[in-house]
């Protein structure tokens, strides 16, 4: 099997997996539901994985490999446009919301997983989660130096709280406010990071 079958392939098996698994569980998905998703054979699920538990370990690693190559390259489109950056973490919570707007079930298990400790591929999790943070506590620790944020700032911190900040929004939004538009989301987070984490007065109201 050539290299861009077998990836086309292995895309198939993830997105069968990944849909069985959002909608039973992990524990109660079988192989031969996988493969007859897919549309394969069972011998082929074990021709590109060893086993259901390394292909939900592959799932994670790609889905999240995806959402991190994503905001790295609204940070890279950004700086390439000339924009501060403020606007670079602006689009990569746009881009965030992109993300998991095309793969809400991918999203739901990385969270879901993150609280699970007995699993084979929390070392695998912890590293991936680790890879798309570090991209936005990059943009924020260069928006530090630049003088754009305080330096009172937290910046590991921050990057988790703005990372968890645009998951479990968007999670919100998909499941219970599914009207709303992702211009409508984006703009209520952005004026988030503008007003709190910029730290840019917002004037009251009079009384």
């Amino acid at each position: 099997m050539n290299s861009a079958r077998r990836q086309a392939t292995r895309q198939k098996l993830y997105e069968a997996a990944v849909t069985l698994i959002a909608e039973q569980g992990f524990s109660a998905t079988t192989v031969d539901e996988i493969a007859e998703r897919a549309g394969v054979a069972k011998g082929t699920v074990y021709y590109n994985f060893a086993s259901k538990n390394e292909l939900f370990e592959e799932l994670l690693r790609h889905g999240v490999g995806l959402l991190t190559a994503s905001l790295r390259a609204a940070d890279t489109a950004t700086a390439a446009a000339g924009g501060s950056r403020v606007d670079a973490l602006d689009a990569m919570i746009r881009a965030g919301l992109e993300f998991i707007a095309r793969y809400p079930s991918v999203t739901q298990l990385y969270v879901a997983e993150l609280w699970r400790t007995n699993r084979a591929w929390q070392g695998t999790l912890m590293l991936v989660r680790s890879d798309a943070v570090s991209a936005v506590e990059k943009v924020l620790a260069e928006a530090v130096a630049t003088g754009e944020l305080s330096e009172e700032i937290d910046v590991p911190l921050t990057a988790a709280a703005l990372f968890g900040m645009v998951l479990m929004t968007a999670l919100d939004w998909q499941a219970f406010q599914p009207q709303r538009s992702i211009d409508d989301v984006h703009a209520a987070l952005s004026r988030l990071l503008q007003g709190r984490v910029g730290g840019r007065h917002i004037p009251h109201a009079p009384a």
